[in-house]
């Protein structure tokens, strides 16, 4: 059919979890997590949203596998081929 949306939320979702987490690792012990009670948001929301990003685009090129009319799945494929 066409490009899943699935990969490309991904995709976006990876990359900026990833520079969140990166960043909430970063500065771990910093004094600007004083006014939120000493809780790392970017950590924790990095995390997650790396995750999600992580889960869609698995989903998304798992579903792209099992479509693919071109090249069958090995148990689908004919006996003559």
């Amino acid at each position: 059919m066409g490009l899943d949306i699935r990969i490309p939320l991904g995709l976006i979702f990876l990359v900026i979890g990833g520079i969140m987490t990166g960043y909430g690792l970063i500065t771990r012990h910093s004094a600007i997590y004083a006014r939120s009670l000493d809780v790392n948001l970017n950590l924790g929301w990095g995390l997650i949203m790396f995750l999600f990003g992580l889960v869609m685009y698995l989903i998304g090129q798992r579903q792209k596998w099992q479509d693919d009319p071109v090249n069958p799945r090995p148990w689908e494929r004919k006996a003559g081929r």
